[in-house]
């Protein structure tokens, strides 16, 4: 770099940061666009009982994927990698909007969670590469305004283009995106990597991939496909742990492991990564059960209770744009222990009044708690980043990443089987969240969710004793040219 003063859009930098916003903008669309399209879309692909896995295939590949690519984006550098995980995103895209079944259409969002597998952590880590600590604090603002855009963009295109009978285009949409994302990081990025031999752990990589693969799918279907007492579950959670095991193993005697020992050895990344999990299950708490809680008891539109909702992903990219402010003047883990205060705020909050539902308290918890997750999530992976050099970044931010995807596929499961345990006791039918339009019985429905509302104020507290935990220490500036080989801009 020849100058890192400037920190916009149209400073020498601001190319970049831009190709980083559309980048971003991919796999934030996405998130949000396909929910409010189920029902038209199962009206014309059927199998409405598969109809969960476009999202449960979708996490799984995406989780899995991320510590790999992580890894080896260490190695090769940032560019190539991200440019592999929007071609493969753009492929899926366009294989989902050809789709001609549900099965179909599966397999072809798992494409599509492998790309974002590579696309988010990558984003975020070019951002750690280019700027000084100092500096991400004001590109976090352009950075959170992508969410911001995006919780809003992402449903109502997703609900147009349901009204409009013509939900393929919620992935054909995809693809100008994703041309001119590539496009802007191949002209905008060049990076300088010291090239020399490695040695691959593939070995390390299959039995990663695997050993996740089949803990994941015996958590997100125990209870749902299958009882938990069956053998099928046996064989994903036996199966899982043996090969996890075997990957351990392995780990410790690779050259270049995948996953290193001292990503859980050093005080700091520890910290960081199990606030992360705590973020992913308070996340994931609150996005399944605040929806189907107001819609049950108080018989709420879907549009409404979803603005309840909508409330955290606003609150969110509000605090995480500020987050700078504070973590400069008063640190990182002062900055993340305030952010946790305000989500206890929040979930406890949503807990106290969950036994009488109101729209307006559940929306003012929800951006309460958003507010507190900005400053916990995005203080705490820059920390992290800060910590370590170029060649360690990579895995650095996979793996804080990848445990939110864990800590929501575990907590949805236990969620999940707590909430359909006290509805079926208080009366209900059937199985929560088993598709949209299934009835729910607005008695059973409050105790029920109140007991997720419960365990997300746990999870808050939990999390807050682990962020305790996080160093003292003040946050240093450290040059890009200092802790990357050489980002820069194209001429």
């Amino acid at each position: 770099m020849t100058s890192t003063t400037a920190v916009g859009l149209r400073s020498e930098r601001g190319p970049i940061l831009l190709a980083i916003m559309v980048t971003t903008g991919l796999v934030a669309i996405d998130a949000t666009i396909l929910a409010t399209a189920v029902p038209t879309l199962v009206a014309e692909l059927g199998s409405f009982e598969l109809f969960p896995w476009l999202f449960s295939i979708y996490l799984l590949a995406q989780a899995v994927s991320t510590p790999l690519f992580a890894k080896f984006s260490d190695m090769i550098g940032r560019k190539p990698i991200i440019l592999i995980g929007i071609g493969l995103f753009l492929l899926g895209s366009i294989l989902c909007g050809l789709a001609w079944s549900m099965p179909a259409l599966i397999a072809f969002r798992a494409a599509q969670g492998i790309g974002a597998g590579a696309i988010g952590p990558m984003a975020i880590t070019i951002a750690g590469d280019i700027y000084t600590v100092e500096e991400r604090a004001k590109v976090q603002g352009y950075i959170a305004s992508v969410w911001a855009a995006s919780a809003v963009i992402g449903p109502t295109l997703g609900g147009l283009f349901a009204e409009l009978d013509a939900w393929r285009w919620i992935f054909f949409i995809n693809i100008p995106l994703c041309v001119l994302a590539a496009w802007m990081l191949i002209r905008s990025l060049h990076e300088t990597v010291e090239h020399r031999p490695h040695r691959v752990d593939v070995l390390g990589a299959l039995l990663l991939t695997a050993s996740l693969g089949l803990l994941l799918v015996g958590v997100l279907q125990g209870g749902v496909s299958w009882a938990w007492a069956s053998w099928q579950s046996a064989v994903a959670f036996g199966v899982g742990a043996v090969l996890l095991v075997a990957f351990v193993a392995v780990e410790r005697r690779a050259a270049e492991p995948i996953l290193p020992g001292w990503v859980f050895s050093r005080r700091l990344l520890l910290a960081t990564t199990l606030a992360s999990v705590g973020v992913g299950a308070i996340l994931i708490g609150l996005a399944s059960y605040v929806p189907v809680a107001l819609e049950g008891s108080l018989g709420v539109s879907p549009l409404v209770a979803g603005l309840a909702l909508a409330a955290l992903t606003i609150g969110w990219p509000i605090s995480a744009a500020l987050s700078g402010r504070l973590y400069l003047r008063l640190g990182f883990r002062i900055t993340v222990l305030i952010g946790m205060v305000l989500v206890l705020a929040g979930t406890g909050l949503l807990a106290a009044f969950a036994s009488t539902p109101s729209v307006a308290i559940s929306a003012v918890a929800c951006f309460v708690t958003g507010l507190g997750l900005g400053l916990v999530a995005t203080p705490s992976l820059i920390a992290a980043q800060a910590s370590v050099e170029w060649n360690e970044r990579g895995v650095v931010t996979g793996t804080n990443l990848f445990a939110r995807a864990v800590g929501q596929a575990v907590a949805v499961a236990i969620f999940g089987a707590v909430a359909n345990t006290i509805y079926r006791a208080a009366g209900g039918g059937g199985v929560l969240g088993e598709g949209a339009g299934a009835a729910v019985d607005p008695i059973a429905i409050v105790p029920a969710s109140q007991a997720v509302f419960v365990g997300a104020l746990l999870c808050t507290v939990a999390t807050m004793a682990l962020a305790t935990t996080m160093p003292r220490d003040r946050p240093r500036s450290t040059a890009p040219s200092e802790a990357t080989p050489a980002a820069t801009m194209g001429e």
